[in-house]
C-alpha cells in the first residue's frame, strides 16, 4: 500500500507525515508524533479517550483516518499548556478533584475546553449533554461538571 503525504497542524506545529491510507489519526498522534496524552481506548468511538479537537470540534480521533485530517488544525491535550502554565480547565480539573485514574482526562478536557471556547456560559445540561461522548469510569461526573462550571462563571 502506498503512504500518501498529508498536512497537518497539530498544536500549532506544522507537520509533513507519509501516513498509510488505513492509518488512523490516534495512531499517528501516538505511535509516530510521540503525543501520547491522546489515549487509544475502545478504537470505535465510544469511549471519547482519543477525543481531539480538529478544525474546531472535538472528534473521536480512533474514528479519523489520517489522510481525512489533510490540511486539518488539530489541538491534542499537550497543546494546552502555555508559558504560563496549565490552561485553566486543566487547572479546574484538578482543584475540583475531577481527575483520579486519569485515562479520561484529556479527552474530557478537550471536550470542555471546545464547550467552554464556543459557549463561555454554558447550563449543567450544556456541559453534560457536551461531555456525554466521554466515558469515565472512576469519578461519576458530578466534580467534572462542577471543574467546568467554575470556569463558566
Amino acid at each position: 500500500m502506498a503512504a500518501k503525504l498529508v498536512q497537518l497542524t497539530i498544536n500549532d506545529k506544522e507537520y509533513d507525515i507519509a501516513v498509510q491510507a488505513n492509518e488512523t489519526l490516534v495512531d499517528v498522534l501516538r505511535y509516530r508524533l510521540g503525543l501520547t496524552g491522546t489515549k487509544k481506548g475502545c478504537g470505535q468511538g465510544d469511549c471519547g479517550s482519543c477525543t481531539v479537537i480538529m478544525d474546531g470540534n472535538t472528534v473521536n480521533s480512533c474514528l479519523v483516518l489520517a489522510v481525512q485530517a489533510n490540511g486539518s488544525r488539530i489541538t491534542t491535550i499537550e497543546g494546552l499548556e502555555s508559558e504560563e502554565g496549565l490552561h485553566p480547565v486543566q487547572k479546574a480539573f484538578i482543584e475540583h478533584g475531577a481527575i483520579q485514574c486519569g485515562f479520561c482526562s484529556s479527552g474530557m478536557i478537550l471536550s470542555a475546553k471546545n464547550l467552554l471556547d464556543k459557549n463561555p456560559k454554558p447550563t449543567e445540561g450544556e456541559i453534560r449533554s457536551a461531555l456525554s461522548g466521554n466515558l469515565c469510569r472512576c469519578t461519576g461526573y458530578q466534580k467534572i461538571v462542577e471543574a467546568v462550571q467554575s470556569i463558566a462563571k
